[in-house]
This record gives structure tokens, C-alpha cells and sequence, in this order.
């Protein structure tokens, strides 16, 4: 169940995270079985370790509840509003974790709004600037034409991790400042202050 979260590899740490829950509980029966504390530690290096415990139980438990088994094979079969319904139904997934399953796991062309996404999209001027996450996904789910949702979120998590970075964004390097509506801002402070 949980291998389909795995395949998101664009984030080091969570690849460790997995490895480390696995290397600690090798059946998902021992990760519902174990202490929190344990689990929690076992995938201390994906970060919000302490929150994300208790969800990975909850959700082992809910799946194995409906389904009889550790497995979400069934998703594949389901449209991607009903398998994105579903997803959001376990307890802690929300619009983010639905769409990187979805997207990394299904194949489906779906644009998770991580954080560094909903800050670029928010810079671009492509979602209002008080846009919840939550808010931004689904703008960005009408706004960006399909076939496209899944490498422009990783072309974004890129831009947002290496240029367009809180709180500063590097609007000099940027191969969209002709086009960003926040750039001139930045542009022109880095000319007074003459970086």
C-alpha cells in the first residue's frame, strides 16, 4: 500500500523515510502493530515525523478495514476523481497526497501543490496571492491544460527549490522574470541595494 507513496522520487527524504519504515517494519501489520513512537522514528529523516505516524497507522488501518488487505491496487481501475476521492477519504490525505499518488503511483496526470508549487504559482500571479493550497489546487487543476499537470508540477518544485525560494526569491536567475509579475519587485531592490 504504502509502496505506491514511495515512487514520489523527486524528494530524497521521503525515499529515506520509506526505506526506513520498511527496514524497521518489513510486513504493514507491523507498522499498524508498533508503538507510534517507533514508527515515528523510523521515518524521522521525511520530516513531521510525530504527524505523520499516527496518519500512516490510521491509514493502514482504514484500508485494511474496506478492502480486507494492505492494498490499493483498486485505484487503478477508478476514474481519477473517483480514485482522488478515495485517497482523500483516509484519514490525513488531503488534496496534496491524493495528487502525488496519483500522479506517481497511477500514472495520471495530476499536479500536486507542495509548497514550493503553490508559492511560484502564487508569485506568477496564476493564483491569487491569499489562495489557500487547498484553493490553489484546484485553480491550477482547470488552469493547466492536461498532459501538462505532472511535469510543470515538477518544473515548479525545481524553480521553487533553486531559484524562486522563500523568503528571496533569485528573480535575477529566472528564466521567467520577462513574465513574473512579482520579479519586478525583486529586480528592482537587488539594483538599489546593487546585488
Amino acid at each position: 500500500m504504502l509502496t505506491v507513496l514511495s515512487q514520489h522520487t523527486s524528494d530524497v527524504n521521503a525515499e529515506r523515510a520509506f526505506e526506513g519504515l520498511r527496514a524497521a517494519f518489513p510486513t504493514w501489520q507491523d507498522v499498524v502493530q508498533a508503538r507510534t513512537r517507533a514508527v515515528a522514528d523510523a521515518i524521522r529523516s521525511g520530516g513531521l515525523a510525530d504527524t505523520k505516524a499516527p496518519r500512516i497507522q490510521a491509514i493502514l488501518r482504514v484500508v485494511a478495514e474496506r478492502r480486507g488487505a494492505f492494498d490499493l491496487s483498486h485505484l487503478a481501475a477508478l476514474s481519477d476523481d473517483e480514485a482522488r476521492a478515495e485517497l482523500m477519504s483516509l484519514p490525513g490525505v488531503g488534496p496534496k497526497t491524493a495528487a502525488v499518488v496519483l500522479s506517481f503511483s497511477l500514472g495520471r496526470d495530476a499536479m500536486p501543490v507542495d509548497t514550493h508549487v503553490h508559492r511560484v504559482t502564487k508569485r506568477l500571479g496564476l493564483v491569487p496571492p491569499k489562495a489557500s493550497a487547498e484553493r490553489a489546487d484546484r485553480i491550477l487543476h482547470e488552469l493547466v491544460p492536461e498532459g501538462l499537470r505532472t511535469p510543470l508540477h515538477v518544473a515548479l518544485i525545481r524553480l521553487g527549490r533553486e531559484i524562486c525560494k522563500a523568503p528571496i526569491p533569485r528573480c535575477r536567475l529566472c528564466p521567467l522574470n520577462d513574465i513574473c509579475p512579482t520579479a519586478p519587485r525583486y529586480l528592482d531592490a537587488d539594483l538599489r541595494t546593487g546585488r
